[in-house]
Protein backbone atom coordinates (compact mmCIF):
# COMPACT_ATOMS: atom_id res chain seq x y z
CA UNK A 1 0.00 0.00 0.00
CA UNK A 2 1.28 3.54 -0.77
CA UNK A 3 2.63 5.71 2.01
CA UNK A 4 0.16 7.03 4.56
CA UNK A 5 -0.77 10.62 3.65
CA UNK A 6 -2.25 13.16 6.03
CA UNK A 7 -5.49 15.05 5.66
CA UNK A 8 -5.78 18.81 6.22
CA UNK A 9 -9.07 18.30 8.07
CA UNK A 10 -8.27 16.56 11.35
CA UNK A 11 -10.04 14.32 11.95
CA UNK A 12 -11.66 13.77 8.55
CA UNK A 13 -15.42 14.33 8.44
CA UNK A 14 -17.75 11.36 8.11
CA UNK A 15 -20.83 12.59 6.20
CA UNK A 16 -23.93 10.38 6.34
CA UNK A 17 -25.25 10.52 2.76
CA UNK A 18 -28.94 11.51 2.88
CA UNK A 19 -28.83 10.54 6.55
CA UNK A 20 -28.29 6.91 7.51
CA UNK A 21 -29.67 5.94 4.10
CA UNK A 22 -28.70 2.29 4.36
CA UNK A 23 -30.52 2.01 7.68
CA UNK A 24 -33.59 4.31 7.47
CA UNK A 25 -35.72 6.17 4.87
CA UNK A 26 -33.43 8.71 3.24
CA UNK A 27 -33.65 12.44 3.90
CA UNK A 28 -35.98 12.05 6.87
CA UNK A 29 -35.44 13.34 10.38
CA UNK A 30 -35.38 9.69 11.45
CA UNK A 31 -32.45 8.98 9.12
CA UNK A 32 -30.52 12.08 10.17
CA UNK A 33 -31.01 11.38 13.87
CA UNK A 34 -29.96 7.75 13.45
CA UNK A 35 -26.83 8.79 11.55
CA UNK A 36 -25.68 10.95 14.44
CA UNK A 37 -26.45 8.22 16.97
CA UNK A 38 -24.35 5.79 14.92
CA UNK A 39 -21.41 8.17 15.11
CA UNK A 40 -21.48 10.24 11.92
CA UNK A 41 -19.84 13.62 12.42
CA UNK A 42 -21.62 15.14 9.43
CA UNK A 43 -24.94 14.93 7.61
CA UNK A 44 -25.53 15.31 3.87
CA UNK A 45 -28.62 16.19 1.88
CA UNK A 46 -29.93 18.26 -1.04
CA UNK A 47 -31.73 21.54 -0.52
CA UNK A 48 -34.61 22.99 -2.56
CA UNK A 49 -36.74 26.09 -2.16
CA UNK A 50 -40.54 25.86 -2.01
CA UNK A 51 -42.80 28.34 -3.79
CA UNK A 52 -43.19 30.23 -0.51
CA UNK A 53 -39.44 30.43 0.09
CA UNK A 54 -38.81 27.58 2.56
CA UNK A 55 -35.56 25.53 2.22
CA UNK A 56 -36.45 21.81 2.39
CA UNK A 57 -34.35 18.64 2.20
CA UNK A 58 -35.04 16.17 -0.62
CA UNK A 59 -33.02 14.45 -3.32
CA UNK A 60 -35.06 14.59 -6.52
CA UNK A 61 -36.96 17.84 -5.98
CA UNK A 62 -40.23 16.38 -7.24
CA UNK A 63 -43.18 14.84 -5.40
CA UNK A 64 -46.35 12.96 -6.26
CA UNK A 65 -47.28 9.92 -8.39
CA UNK A 66 -45.13 9.14 -11.42
CA UNK A 67 -47.51 10.63 -14.00
CA UNK A 68 -48.49 13.64 -11.88
CA UNK A 69 -45.19 14.70 -10.42
CA UNK A 70 -44.72 18.31 -9.39
CA UNK A 71 -41.60 20.28 -8.68
CA UNK A 72 -40.97 21.35 -5.10
CA UNK A 73 -40.33 24.85 -6.42
CA UNK A 74 -43.93 25.01 -7.68
CA UNK A 75 -45.48 23.97 -4.35
CA UNK A 76 -45.97 25.68 -1.02
CA UNK A 77 -44.51 24.07 2.08
CA UNK A 78 -47.96 22.98 3.25
CA UNK A 79 -48.49 21.10 -0.02
CA UNK A 80 -45.45 18.84 0.46
CA UNK A 81 -45.54 15.37 2.07
CA UNK A 82 -44.92 15.52 5.80
CA UNK A 83 -41.83 13.30 5.56
CA UNK A 84 -39.88 16.04 3.72
CA UNK A 85 -38.22 18.13 6.44
CA UNK A 86 -37.49 21.82 6.39
CA UNK A 87 -33.89 22.80 7.03
CA UNK A 88 -35.20 24.59 10.13
CA UNK A 89 -36.76 21.28 11.29
CA UNK A 90 -33.35 19.62 11.10
CA UNK A 91 -31.78 22.23 13.35
CA UNK A 92 -34.80 22.32 15.64
CA UNK A 93 -34.74 18.55 16.15
CA UNK A 94 -31.02 17.78 16.16
CA UNK A 95 -29.31 21.02 17.12
CA UNK A 96 -26.17 22.22 15.36
CA UNK A 97 -23.35 20.12 16.81
CA UNK A 98 -22.42 18.49 13.49
CA UNK A 99 -21.10 19.33 10.03
CA UNK A 100 -23.76 19.72 7.31
CA UNK A 101 -23.12 19.29 3.59
CA UNK A 102 -25.92 20.46 1.29
CA UNK A 103 -26.04 20.11 -2.48
CA UNK A 104 -27.84 23.28 -3.56
CA UNK A 105 -29.99 21.75 -6.30
CA UNK A 106 -32.15 24.88 -6.62
CA UNK A 107 -29.89 27.92 -7.20
CA UNK A 108 -32.46 30.12 -5.46
CA UNK A 109 -32.04 28.10 -2.25
CA UNK A 110 -28.49 29.24 -1.46
CA UNK A 111 -29.28 32.55 0.23
CA UNK A 112 -32.29 31.31 2.21
CA UNK A 113 -30.27 28.28 3.36
CA UNK A 114 -27.64 30.56 4.84
CA UNK A 115 -30.31 32.75 6.45
CA UNK A 116 -32.08 29.80 8.10
CA UNK A 117 -28.74 28.48 9.33
CA UNK A 118 -27.70 31.78 10.87
CA UNK A 119 -31.11 32.12 12.55
CA UNK A 120 -30.68 28.67 14.13
CA UNK A 121 -27.09 29.22 15.29
CA UNK A 122 -24.66 31.85 13.95
CA UNK A 123 -21.72 29.53 14.68
CA UNK A 124 -23.21 26.86 12.40
CA UNK A 125 -22.06 28.83 9.34
CA UNK A 126 -18.52 27.46 9.74
CA UNK A 127 -19.96 23.92 9.73
CA UNK A 128 -22.23 24.45 6.72
CA UNK A 129 -20.73 23.15 3.47
CA UNK A 130 -22.66 24.35 0.39
CA UNK A 131 -21.96 22.30 -2.75
CA UNK A 132 -22.42 23.26 -6.39
CA UNK A 133 -20.52 23.23 -9.67
CA UNK A 134 -21.09 26.91 -10.48
CA UNK A 135 -18.21 28.71 -8.77
CA UNK A 136 -19.41 32.26 -9.37
CA UNK A 137 -22.84 31.47 -7.95
CA UNK A 138 -21.36 29.81 -4.88
CA UNK A 139 -19.32 32.87 -4.00
CA UNK A 140 -22.51 34.97 -3.74
CA UNK A 141 -23.78 32.73 -0.92
CA UNK A 142 -21.06 34.10 1.32
CA UNK A 143 -22.76 37.50 1.25
CA UNK A 144 -24.91 36.31 4.17
CA UNK A 145 -21.89 35.12 6.14
CA UNK A 146 -18.17 35.01 5.31
CA UNK A 147 -17.81 31.84 7.37
CA UNK A 148 -19.98 29.59 5.15
CA UNK A 149 -17.91 26.81 3.59
CA UNK A 150 -18.05 26.31 -0.21
CA UNK A 151 -17.46 23.05 -2.08
CA UNK A 152 -16.94 22.53 -5.81
CA UNK A 153 -18.75 19.30 -6.77
CA UNK A 154 -17.44 17.97 -10.06
CA UNK A 155 -15.85 14.97 -11.77
CA UNK A 156 -12.26 14.53 -12.89
CA UNK A 157 -13.36 13.95 -16.50
CA UNK A 158 -15.01 17.40 -16.57
CA UNK A 159 -11.79 19.24 -15.74
CA UNK A 160 -10.88 20.37 -19.26
CA UNK A 161 -8.01 22.52 -17.98
CA UNK A 162 -6.78 19.92 -15.51
CA UNK A 163 -6.79 19.67 -11.71
CA UNK A 164 -3.85 22.03 -11.14
CA UNK A 165 -5.63 24.87 -12.94
CA UNK A 166 -8.78 24.11 -10.92
CA UNK A 167 -6.80 24.17 -7.67
CA UNK A 168 -5.47 27.62 -8.49
CA UNK A 169 -8.96 28.85 -9.43
CA UNK A 170 -10.51 27.54 -6.22
CA UNK A 171 -7.73 29.10 -4.17
CA UNK A 172 -8.27 32.48 -5.87
CA UNK A 173 -12.01 32.35 -5.14
CA UNK A 174 -11.44 31.21 -1.54
CA UNK A 175 -13.46 28.02 -2.10
CA UNK A 176 -12.80 25.51 0.64
CA UNK A 177 -13.04 22.05 -0.91
CA UNK A 178 -13.46 19.96 -4.03
CA UNK A 179 -15.79 16.95 -3.97
CA UNK A 180 -15.09 14.13 -6.44
CA UNK A 181 -16.40 10.60 -6.84
CA UNK A 182 -14.30 8.18 -4.81
CA UNK A 183 -13.00 6.52 -8.00
CA UNK A 184 -11.47 9.83 -9.19
CA UNK A 185 -9.15 10.21 -6.22
CA UNK A 186 -5.51 9.23 -5.80
CA UNK A 187 -2.97 10.20 -3.19
CA UNK A 188 -1.22 12.41 -5.70
CA UNK A 189 -4.42 14.25 -6.58
CA UNK A 190 -5.32 14.82 -2.92
CA UNK A 191 -1.80 16.16 -2.31
CA UNK A 192 -2.10 18.50 -5.30
CA UNK A 193 -5.29 20.12 -3.98
CA UNK A 194 -3.83 20.29 -0.48
CA UNK A 195 -0.92 22.33 -1.85
CA UNK A 196 -3.47 24.96 -2.87
CA UNK A 197 -5.11 24.84 0.56
CA UNK A 198 -8.15 23.02 -0.83
CA UNK A 199 -9.76 20.17 1.09
CA UNK A 200 -10.39 16.86 -0.70
CA UNK A 201 -13.87 15.31 -0.30
CA UNK A 202 -14.93 11.91 -1.70
CA UNK A 203 -18.50 10.74 -2.26
CA UNK A 204 -19.97 7.25 -2.80
CA UNK A 205 -17.60 5.58 -0.33
CA UNK A 206 -19.64 2.49 0.48
CA UNK A 207 -17.22 -0.36 1.20
CA UNK A 208 -14.46 -0.95 3.75
CA UNK A 209 -11.67 -1.17 1.18
CA UNK A 210 -12.80 2.07 -0.48
CA UNK A 211 -13.17 3.93 2.82
CA UNK A 212 -9.80 2.70 4.09
CA UNK A 213 -8.08 3.59 0.83
CA UNK A 214 -9.49 7.11 0.73
CA UNK A 215 -8.55 7.86 4.31
CA UNK A 216 -5.08 6.38 3.74
CA UNK A 217 -4.49 8.86 0.90
CA UNK A 218 -5.38 11.86 3.09
CA UNK A 219 -8.97 12.54 2.03
CA UNK A 220 -10.58 15.16 4.29
CA UNK A 221 -14.19 13.94 4.22
CA UNK A 222 -16.04 10.86 3.03
CA UNK A 223 -19.72 10.46 2.16
CA UNK A 224 -21.36 7.10 2.73
CA UNK A 225 -24.81 5.48 2.93
CA UNK A 226 -23.38 2.96 5.41
CA UNK A 227 -22.71 4.98 8.53
CA UNK A 228 -21.59 1.97 10.54
CA UNK A 229 -18.87 1.09 8.01
CA UNK A 230 -17.81 4.72 7.72
CA UNK A 231 -17.50 5.21 11.48
CA UNK A 232 -15.47 2.00 11.80
CA UNK A 233 -13.16 3.11 8.98
CA UNK A 234 -12.59 6.48 10.61
CA UNK A 235 -11.72 4.71 13.87
CA UNK A 236 -9.24 2.44 12.08
CA UNK A 237 -7.68 5.47 10.42
CA UNK A 238 -7.33 7.25 13.78
CA UNK A 239 -5.64 4.18 15.24
CA UNK A 240 -3.16 4.01 12.35
CA UNK A 241 -2.27 7.68 12.70
CA UNK A 242 -1.88 7.54 16.46
CA UNK A 243 1.29 5.52 15.88
CA UNK A 244 2.94 8.50 14.12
Amino acid sequence: MPSLLFSRQVPPIGFAHRGARAHAPENTLEAFELALRLGATGLESDVWLTADGIPVLDHDGVVGPLLRRKSIGDLRRTDLPSYIPELADLYGSLGTDFELSLDVKDPAAGGPTVAVTLAADPTMASRLWLCDDNLDRMVTWREGSPHVRLVDSTRLAKLKQGPERLGAQLQALNIDAVNLHQSDWSGGLATLFHRFGILAFAWDAQFDRVLDGLLHMGIDAVFSDHVDRMVDALARDADRRSAF
